[in-house]
């Protein structure tokens, strides 16, 4: 900030317009820069009242005027309803312009984020109002007001001058930065928000009137969603836009692009890539040597001898890669790195073999055709281990967040599959699930998690959620995933959200329309892989749906331990699982859940016995004697690539813009989770509900128990809940749910009430070990401290009507289960 912008702000204070501050403070602030603009002042305020009513905002102008624009907004402050106030600059402390006045707000600005708009209406209000609701309740740092994508349109500008002009200005940005700026379809846009924290005020210097060109460049790392909207004709005053501005904007893009270019970002990426090619120069000699000794002198076939001299160049690579360029820097233990490396080598040879094969049985020589696959590999090579091995793109510069996400309120509402004409395939739900009585669920794709709560009888037309298979998304490929949501209560028509990754209709797309039932349609590739469908789509909604019923779908196991409800929360892959198995071989426990439980603001917990995954750690769990010899084969393999390490992997590809659902299911398709329900690794019997009296959070470290606060135990179980949902595209889609007309942010209130309620009728403890000896230490604590449960508090009713037959006890009839827990009689 310059010293002329702090005598303004010290010597012109924001003054109220329509009263004294009010006591609660706004979540976001509206700026207007002004500037001659007294003819329009009443009509913005009326209209700026009427679009944001229901909105915790307050409305900010920042006036450069000659006129008497400051008299006519204090004169009309009161045809708003939110809290107005002005900082008027004088002549002499008007610097850097309409950039300069959007930064003078944002220092003033009482809310959390700033919107910017023009005062003349071409930024209509309720498409201000649209991208505040979208600031207020998305994942995203920067939100957008776009005229280039969706719905959106430039239709208001003057001509087609204009509108070549600003179309030209957006095309020349984007040339200019096109990383920084690929998510952005409008970058010269005067209407979105940004979130305060997310921007570092201090580093903007603005030219001009595009300050979103200079806020996105300069904070790279920082989240963006667009909203579509429609720019309007001018209602009053003249346009700012001149051959003057023109001539700014192009000195502003080349002082930009200077500023980056001084940042050392593509500097230091070229140089990696040098050093990283140099390296690679001397493992292909060595790849070609090991060939020659394996192909030529011990008459090994080409493709085995191929194999092995990669694992040889990729030794020597890894060797001096470390040495010479990262130089031990890289993300994680050498070892780690090591791994990583060797099997990004070894998945790319897949690719590489057949073109070998390919070349060599066209005629050409084997050690050059060797050299010709691997020089082609070469790029592909450096930028995944630079980018997920090493992670050198997380350093100084940062990266911008792959998926595109539009909000589109006035987009069409037809489904893709009727649009662009699609199969016409059968609409039978040929599985249905009864979930406790509280959620039922009809699908064409099978979902083996649920199968306990399997109801085939269950009417399709009383079926809370619909999952069928449809062509999701565009015939052809694209550039980049994106996440659009679609109109929202327009014309009766119900929220839609579209996930369409690159790959087209080819690729793991989704639709869910939030009416009633709710409708998902998932791409033919996502079908094939059940396991994707409802760990990354329906499982979500299952958590959002339940929450307005009154239970919470809470990230931990449950069991009953001689009649005790006992639950255990953590972190993914701490130990968990294992800890579960133990405790019901050891205790003669009974089983409600391992992954996900059901509970209310009483104190119950329901069962949601999802089968388990047996990761690598769990493996110490699982007897010789519980699996088959070909399962134990199939799962040193499988607990390897659905462990801890391999979800670490899978997160750093989806940094990249990479088709990462597809890369999921692909992955899934060819080795399936290890997936087993819990009476096929351990004698046992699954209860139904409990009353939970113990809840421990277990976790890795120095032997020790304790107490948890309650706001820490809060904190601690909606964090482990959160982490559980860390693989998108769930943080995208989620923002945009809203179930029985709670929104996602009133919907994560209502989750954390039920929670809180039950928190305050459990005991939690941290539990602490070095060894994985939760299993020995709770029983033990159990024991000595004589809990002892008033009664077993199993739900006996009605039988409900599925096998069985391996159960303690039949699970109680859907009505008959609520009126248990409400207290009442069956």
């Amino acid at each position: 900030m310059t010293g002329t912008e702090t005598r303004s702000l010290s010597t012109f204070p924001c003054t109220d317009l329509n009263g004294p501050p009010g006591t609660t403070t706004p979540q976001l602030t509206v700026v207007v820069p002004t500037r001659n603009d007294q003819e329009v002042i009443p009509l913005l305020l009326q209209s700026l009242g009427d679009a944001f009513l229901r909105l915790p905002v307050e409305v900010l102008f920042v006036d450069d005027s000659d006129d008497d624009t400051p008299a006519t907004a204090a004169a009309h402050a009161a045809l708003c309803p939110r809290r107005v106030r002005m900082l008027h600059r004088a002549p002499g402390e008007r610097s850097a312009g309409l950039g300069g006045a959007v930064i003078a707000g944002a220092r003033q600005a009482r809310g959390a984020w700033v919107l910017v708009m023009d005062a003349d209406l071409r930024h209509p209000p309720e498409a201000a109002a649209a991208i505040a609701r979208t600031a207020l309740g998305h994942d995203a740092d920067i939100v957008v007001g776009t005229r280039h994508a969706g719905s959106g349109s430039s239709a208001g500008l003057d001509g087609a001058g204009r509108s070549a002009a600003s179309n030209g200005s957006a095309l020349l940005a984007k040339a200019f930065f096109p990383r920084c700026l690929a998510t952005v379809s409008d970058p010269t846009s005067g209407l979105f928000a940004f979130r305060k924290d997310a921007v570092d005020l201090d580093r903007l210097d603005p030219l001009g009137l595009k300050i979103l060109l200079e806020i996105l460049v300069r904070n790279p790392s920082a989240r963006v969603a667009e909203v579509a909207y429609t720019f309007a004709p001018r209602a009053a005053g003249r346009s700012k836009a001149s051959l003057r501005e023109g001539i700014t904007y192009l000195r502003h893009l080349a002082r930009l692009r200077a500023g980056r270019g001084q940042s050392g970002g593509r500097a230091g990426e070229l140089g990696r890539f040098v050093g990283f090619g140099l390296v690679g120069a001397s493992g292909i000699g060595v790849n070609t040597a090991a060939l020659w000794f394996f192909y030529s002198l011990l008459r090994i076939p080409v493709l085995l001898g191929a194999t092995l001299a990669t694992q040889v160049s990729t030794a020597w690579n890894f060797a001096l890669i470390e040495a010479l360029v990262y130089r031990g820097t890289g993300h994680g233990t050498r070892a780690g790195r090591g791994v990583r490396f060797f099997a990004l080598n070894n998945l790319l040879l897949p690719g590489r073999l057949p073109v070998l094969a390919w070349l060599v049985g066209i005629g050409l020589g084997v050690l050059t055709a060797n050299v010709i696959t691997l020089a082609v590999l070469f790029l592909l090579r450096f930028l995944f281990s630079d980018r997920l091995i090493y992670r050198a793109g997380d350093r100084p510069t940062g990266k911008r967040d792959p998926v595109r996400t539009l909000v589109d309120p006035a987009a069409p509402t037809s489904t893709p599959s009727t649009a662009h004409g699609g199969h016409k395939r059968t609409r039978y739900l040929s599985h249905r699930y009864d979930i406790a009585g509280q959620v039922t669920v009809g699908s064409q794709v099978p979902l083996p998690e649920l199968e306990f709560f399997r109801h085939q009888w269950l009417s399709p037309t009383d079926c809370d959620i619909v999952v069928r298979v449809s062509d999701i998304g565009r015939r052809t490929p694209h550039h980049r995933t994106a996440l659009t949501e679609l109109a929202r209560e327009v014309d009766g028509c119900p929220a839609s959200l579209r996930y369409e990754e690159q790959l087209g209709r080819l690729g793991a797309n989704f639709r869910v329309d939030l009416g009633d039932p709710i409708s998902v349609e998932v791409s033919p590739l996502l079908a094939h892989s059940p396991h994707v469908v409802y760990t990354n789509v329906i499982e979500a909604l299952l958590r959002f749906v339940l929450v307005p019923r009154g239970w919470m779908l809470l990230h931990s196991a449950c069991l009953d331990l001689d009649g005790t409800g006992v639950m255990l929360s953590a972190l993914t892959d701490t130990g968990k699982t294992a800890t579960v198995l133990r405790l019901l071989r050891e205790h003669d426990g009974r089983f409600l859940s391992d992954d996900m439980t059901l509970i209310d603001a009483h104190g119950h917990g329901l069962c949601f016995p999802k089968p388990l995954t047996i990761s690598a750690h769990t493996l110490r769990a699982v007897h010789a004697d519980d699996l088959t010899r070909t399962e134990w084969m199939k799962l040193m393999v499988q607990s390897r690539l659905h462990s801890k390490e391999g979800r670490s992997f899978a997160l750093t590809l989806a940094r990249l813009n990479l088709p990462i659902m597809a890369i999921n299911a692909l992955t899934q398709i060819v080795v399936p989770p290890p997936k087993y329900a819990v009476d096929r690794l351990v004698p046992c019997t699954i209860g139904t509900t409990t009353e939970v009296r113990d809840l421990f959070v277990i976790e890795r470290g120095a032997p020790r128990l304790a107490e948890m606060p309650y706001d820490e135990a809060l904190r601690r179980l909606l964090g482990n809940t959160e982490d559980a949902y860390g693989f998108p595209p769930f943080r995208y889609f989620a923002p945009a749910l809203t179930i029985d007309g709670l929104d996602h942010a009133h919907l994560r209130i209502r989750e954390r009430e039920i929670l809180s309620g039950f928190l305050s009728r459990v005991r939690v403890r941290i539990l602490a070990s070095d060894c994985f000896g939760w299993a020995d230490e709770i029983p033990r604590l159990l024991a000595r401290e004589g809990v002892q449960a008033a009664s077993s508090t199993r739900a006996d009713g009605v039988e409900w009507p599925h096998s069985a037959s391996r159960f303690d006890t039949p699970l109680a009839a859907p009505g008959a289960l609520r009126s248990m827990l409400a207290g009442g009689p069956p």
